[in-house]
This record gives C-alpha cells, sequence and structure tokens, in this order.
C-alpha cells in the first residue's frame, strides 16, 4: 500500500488534491481511499488530508502516520507544523515552493534523503498562469506523477477533467502537465552534469 499525506491550509484545495489523487489511482487500476483531517475549519488554517492507493482493497480508515510521500501544498507550514512526522528515509517529498530546500531552511534536513525525492515546485505560480488562481493542487499531483509513483500524468488528467469543465479543466490540466515537465527537467539536470 502507498499512503500519501497532504498538508496545507483551508482554502487551497488540499482536500479536492486528495479526492483527485484517489480517482488518478481508481483511473490507473487501483483502489485507493482519501479523507480529510480538519482542525478549525476557516480558511488559512492548518488542514491535512491523506490518500491511501493499493491494488487490493483498504480495509484500514485510520490518519496515516507514517506517510511513503507527502504533498505539503504550503511552504508556510515547514516550520508550524511537524508536516515530516512518520516520513522514513526513503520517502518522497514534494513542496509548493519556486525557492530552494535551503532557502525554505531545511536543506540539511533534506540531506538525509534522496535528492531525486525531495522536492520543490512552483506549483501556486503554475496555477495563476494557466489558471489564474493560486490553488496550486492540480500542479502538484501532475508533478507527484513524475517522480514514477502509483499514478501518471494521464490519470491526473482524467481526474481533474472528472472534477472541473471547461477552461478551469484545461487550465488545471495545463497547470499539472506544466508541473510535470519541471519535475522531469530538473530530474534531467544532475544526470546531464553527470555526463558533462
Amino acid at each position: 500500500m502507498y499512503q500519501v499525506r497532504i498538508h496545507g491550509r483551508g482554502g487551497q484545495g488540499v482536500v479536492s488534491a486528495t479526492e483527485m489523487l484517489s480517482v488518478a489511482a481508481f483511473v490507473g487500476g487501483r483502489h485507493a481511499q482519501a479523507f480529510p483531517s480538519f482542525g478549525s475549519e476557516r480558511t488559512g488554517a492548518p488542514v491535512v488530508a491523506f490518500c491511501r492507493i493499493a491494488d487490493t482493497p483498504i480495509r484500514t480508515r485510520e490518519p496515516i502516520v507514517a506517510p511513503d510521500a507527502l504533498i505539503i501544498q504550503d511552504p508556510t507550514l515547514l516550520h508550524q507544523v511537524d508536516v515530516f512526522s512518520g516520513l522514513q528515509r526513503d520517502g518522497t517529498i514534494l513542496i509548493n515552493s519556486a525557492r530552494s530546500l535551503e532557502a525554505l531552511g531545511i536543506g540539511e534536513f533534506a540531506a538525509g534523503f534522496r535528492a531525486e525525492r525531495v522536492l520543490t515546485v512552483p506549483a501556486t505560480e503554475l496555477a495563476l498562469d494557466h489558471v489564474g488562481r493560486p490553488l496550486p493542487n492540480a500542479a502538484l499531483l501532475g508533478a507527484f506523477a513524475a517522480l514514477g509513483g502509483p499514478i501518471l500524468l494521464a490519470d491526473v488528467v482524467a481526474a481533474i477533467e472528472a472534477r472541473f469543465s471547461g477552461a478551469l479543466a484545461r487550465g488545471n490540466i495545463n497547470a499539472a502537465t506544466a508541473a510535470h515537465r519541471f519535475v522531469l527537467q530538473q530530474q534531467r539536470q544532475p544526470a546531464e552534469a553527470a555526463d558533462a
């Protein structure tokens, strides 16, 4: 079973992100489960949501305490909430930010992980460019699909089309595709530098 925990703030589409992630898993032929956990239900308050993906039916219903992957939609949570709780050293961390890990103040912490599994992606900027609103969820799912995990970009596109229609669907698909491309380019750079 592959477990994903998504951290963000109320109003950023955290719950929608886990729902679209679970739909993407279903489209890819897997079983999935998505559910949120709220503290105070207000815009800007910390929100966490969970998604499990498996090849067999999922029976457990507890919150995810040992995730395989973290998606952090709001980098201001990095030093306010223990977002890394339970993550193993072979886990994946995807952070919505145009800043480097060092600039975010987690460079030393991130050094304990495989470099290709800890990434920042300017998802808010991509959402603004393609959707016209600062909602990073679809872009982050596109980026997540590029990491070689349990979903593909085509699955994310199908999940976006199931949730949205018209210009909003097209914008979110474009943001997800741009984020997917961004991650693939980031992954190629170290390999190209090593070949030089």
